[in-house]
């Protein structure tokens, strides 16, 4: 008798704890929100037509740069009293936005922007197929850009209209890093995700100073492999990374992968690595109670569906008003509105905090000179800003 009591008591006692960690976790996903900050209209006189991007040439001439996804990027002063806007590039006529999800979805400057004038941009043209072009700035108004000047870079043909991807950044070696999505389709029934010879679902990285259109820099992951992968490929795994940045300190890569069914998710992006779509979801199986998940890399954080569906990533913040956020990610949903702030210390997850809830259909996140934080409303088409709650 006393070995069965010992053995209740034990099972009481692992009951006890997976319900205490389940607590201390659910608690960790949903802090309640101390409201410290607020989200205010960052450019009340401004509004645009269905906002996917903020950009800032880092050029020290304060403006920043609005893409609008049916193809036109709209340039203006860094003011809050700003009452015009100037059509820096229009390329709506090479667009196709059909789908929900395609058009003019990305903009990166050249590191060398002052010297060289080139800015690169991503796109769905009217095929339906992801184009990466360079273009050059107009050599007598910094406010326009040279329209004929277009030059190829790269072109991925699409299955779907949906997971395109669309991020474009240059990391801090120079190079010209590329989002793409697995090409759309639930689930992801070409499986993009996993095939290596595919430049679906995947993060790109390449050299566009060297080459032509580009070169392959020699550290690539799968550069001059026998395997037939793409030597573009810097990771893979990964479903539709919506926004991805890098943390001006750190050189951290964090990018957000949206989810399929429950899981969003974010992950630091190493090379070669493998985020495990469609093997997994977030950190779980996907479709199928076990799987295999040796060599994939889970993510540093998720969140099911119970909290948002449709995650928006956005940056480390590393600006100087909001004291406390300091190092922290700020990210979002764009299903529910709602702003988050995740606190790492190196590539770990101290903390996740709910920074305010809105009505706002989060489109993206943009920085400033100054490393500000902005971010689009896409239905409304206004910009918003994150300042300090002085009622708080």
């Amino acid at each position: 008798m006393k070995s069965k009591y010992k053995t209740i008591t034990v099972i009481l006692s692992l009951v006890i704890i997976i319900a205490s960690t389940l607590l201390i976790l659910q608690f960790f996903l949903v802090q309640e929100p101390t409201y410290d900050y607020q989200i205010e209209q960052a450019f009340p006189n401004l509004t645009f037509d269905e906002p996917v991007g903020i950009y800032d040439p880092k050029d020290g001439t304060n403006r920043l740069f609005v893409l609008e996804q049916d193809g036109l990027i709209q340039v203006f002063e860094n003011n809050e009293n700003t009452t015009s806007k100037v059509v820096f590039l229009d390329i709506s006529g090479s667009v196709g936005s059909g789908g929900g999800e395609q058009g003019l979805l990305g903009l990166a400057f050249h590191p060398n922007f002052t010297e060289n004038g080139y800015f690169y941009v991503d796109y769905t043209d009217t095929a339906g197929d992801t184009v990466i072009s360079q273009f050059t700035i107009n050599s007598t108004d910094i406010n326009r850009a040279n329209t004929t000047s277009e030059k190829l870079i790269l072109s991925v043909s699409q299955p779907y209209s949906n997971h395109n991807g669309g991020q474009l950044a240059f990391g801090p070696e120079g190079y010209l890093y590329i989002s793409l999505g697995d090409g759309g389709g639930a689930g992801d029934p070409n499986g993009n995700g996993q095939n290596r010879s595919s430049l679906l679902g995947s993060i790109l990285r390449i050299d566009v100073d060297s080459g032509d259109p580009y070169a392959i820099p020699d550290d690539n992951p799968f550069k001059n492999n026998i395997n037939g992968y793409k030597e573009e490929i810097y990771a893979y795994g990964l479903r539709n990374p919506w926004r991805f940045s890098f943390d001006p300190n750190s050189n951290l890569l964090i990018a957000a992968d949206v989810g399929q069914l429950s899981w969003e998710e974010i992950d630091i992006i190493e090379s070669g690595k493998n985020y495990g779509w469609n093997i997994m979801e977030g950190a779980h199986c996907y479709d199928a109670p076990l799987c295999n998940t040796t060599g994939l890399e889970l993510p540093i954080y998720e969140y099911s569906h119970t909290f948002g569906y449709s995650i928006t990533g956005g940056f480390v913040y590393r600006g100087s008003k909001l004291t406390s956020l300091v190092g922290s990610y700020i990210y979002g949903d764009y299903g529910n509105g709602k702003i988050w702030t995740l606190e790492l210390q190196g590539d770990n997850v101290i903390s996740n905090t709910l920074l305010r809830d809105t009505e706002l259909k989060i489109s993206s996140f943009g920085i400033d000179y100054n490393n500000e934080i902005y971010l689009c409303d896409y239905v409304s088409g206004k910009l918003y800003k994150i300042s300090e709650n002085i009622l708080s």
